[in-house]
């Protein structure tokens, strides 16, 4: 009996004699995420409220600020990013958006359609974060 899978799941491989590799949104939110976060000029993901009381409770949300949805081995991702005071907005998007594509294609093999992005705000602190 093939067991059903959730709306948010999504089969990468299914070989007969291998077995089925399946992978869900919220994984590739967090590859987004995290992918995102490692360009230089971008402060943090920006969440919604429910978001912020979890990170402030000490649940930390990785996939805080990302939207994925999977359709026909295609990913379309929406985010929602905190600026660092001083870097050029599109030359930073355009960075964000390249680094998300290839992060998300070479370690899950699907394609990458669209990678919205969202300023949510502009961190004007002058020193680093640790």
């Amino acid at each position: 009996m093939e067991k059903e899978l959730g709306r948010s799941t999504y089969i990468l491989q299914d070989e007969e004699g291998k077995g089925r590799v399946q992978i869900a949104e919220d994984v590739v939110a967090v590859i987004a995420g995290m992918a995102a976060t490692e360009v230089k000029g971008v402060s943090a993901m920006a969440g919604n409220i429910t978001n912020e009381i979890m990170s402030k409770a000490g649940r930390k949300n990785l996939s805080k600020g990302v939207k994925v949805s999977i359709s026909k081995n295609r990913v379309k991702v929406s985010l929602a990013i905190m600026m660092e005071y001083g870097y050029n907005i599109p030359g930073t998007c355009s960075k964000v958006q390249d680094k998300v594509k290839t992060a998300i294609e070479n370690m899950t093999g699907l394609t990458v359609t669209d990678i919205d992005i969202r300023i949510a705000s502009v961190d004007m602190q002058k020193e680093k974060r640790s």
